[in-house]
């Protein structure tokens, strides 16, 4: 299928699901009406979890949607909208995979210990995007550590005396 095509039918919905059940990236040069429709949008995620940068911003605070986006391509929380990024099982659902996915996550899942754990298992010097009390927390510490030794200056000053902790470094 060519662009050009799926530019000139780009209002046409059987003509742009089948274009996205190809190209999940041609849901760009869908419409805006397309981009807003979940059964458009779905197929283009089927395809390629990362074209969930084109749905509208409706279907960004979709929680389907968007968990079907962070499977596919854990990074696409980044479009989640607000309300999602403050939502545990989406953001458990994207750190677990990605680690970097806590700098998206609300002020409050960044203070929830399971979720901040499934980050630095993930990816340890990402503890930096935690809560203070978590970055104070030893286990947590211990695994950021175990992880990437950088993730040291990130941990709490308190924690940075530890002799276990210094142990690893």
């Amino acid at each position: 299928m060519e662009t050009d095509d799926v530019i000139k039918n780009k209002e046409n919905k059987e003509f742009i699901l089948k274009a996205v059940s190809e190209n999940g990236k041609f849901l760009d040069l869908a419409s805006p009406e397309l981009q807003d429709d979940k059964e458009v949008v779905m197929a283009a995620l089927n395809q390629d979890a990362e074209s969930l940068e084109f749905a509208s911003q409706r279907l960004k605070d979709d929680k389907e949607v968007i968990m079907k986006g962070v499977k596919g391509a854990p990074w696409t929380i980044c479009y989640a909208s607000d309300r999602l990024r403050a939502d545990k099982e989406v953001v458990f659902e994207s750190c677990g995979a990605y680690g970097q996915a806590l700098y998206f996550a609300s002020e409050e899942l960044r203070d929830d210990r399971e979720i901040v754990k499934a980050a630095v298992e993930n990816k340890g010097i990402i503890i930096k995007y935690a809560s203070d009390r978590l970055r104070n927390d030893k286990e947590l510490a211990l695994i950021s550590v175990k992880q990437n030794k950088q993730a040291y200056h990130f941990i709490s000053q308190e924690l940075q005396q530890d002799d276990e902790i210094k142990a690893l470094l």
